[in-house]
């Protein structure tokens, strides 16, 4: 099981918890993504038209790499209400970003409130943005202990 679901499952979300992951950006990724969004943005596919930008290189789209946060929400069961991003600077190829998400504050009707933001591999901050979502419930974390318990088949990272 996920170290990000098997702390929902005993604690739930709070106020202070901090969860992190990474991931290195391949041009496939990029690639795979066009397709998905037909997002085919020149300053993703075509070396000339990145130089023409005065880029470094072919850059990932920002919302691939927003996307990371959704592991983080996804593992732990929370629902997505909103969503901000702020891109500053673009990620390349072969970069590997840290993700991390602090919870600042839970209501009490289960709101969750939170801040995110995303570093890469030399510690440059890509992206900021802020999350908000509905934790899961006493009911939904039973139904997430019964399926861990059955060995959590719908989660590839398990």
């Amino acid at each position: 099981m996920s170290e990000i679901r098997e702390k929902i499952i005993e604690t739930n979300w709070k106020k202070g918890d901090i969860f992190r992951v990474s991931r290195t950006f391949t041009e496939k990724d990029t690639l795979d993504f066009s397709d998905i969004t037909r997002d085919y943005n020149p300053v993703h596919l075509d070396q000339r038209f990145s130089d023409a930008k005065g880029l470094h290189g072919k850059v990932c789209h920002g919302l691939l790499v927003a996307s990371m946060v959704t592991e983080i929400g996804g593992q732990g069961g929370l629902f997505a209400s909103g969503m901000n991003f702020r891109f500053r600077r673009p990620v390349y190829f072969g970069d590997t970003i840290e993700c991390c998400l602090t919870i600042i504050d839970v209501d009490d009707d289960g709101r969750a409130r939170s801040e995110v933001v995303y570093r890469n591999q030399e510690g440059d901050t890509v992206l900021e943005a802020s999350v908000e979502g509905i934790i899961p419930g006493i009911p939904e974390q039973k139904v997430m202990q019964g399926m861990v318990e059955e060995g959590d088949p719908t989660n590839k990272l398990r």
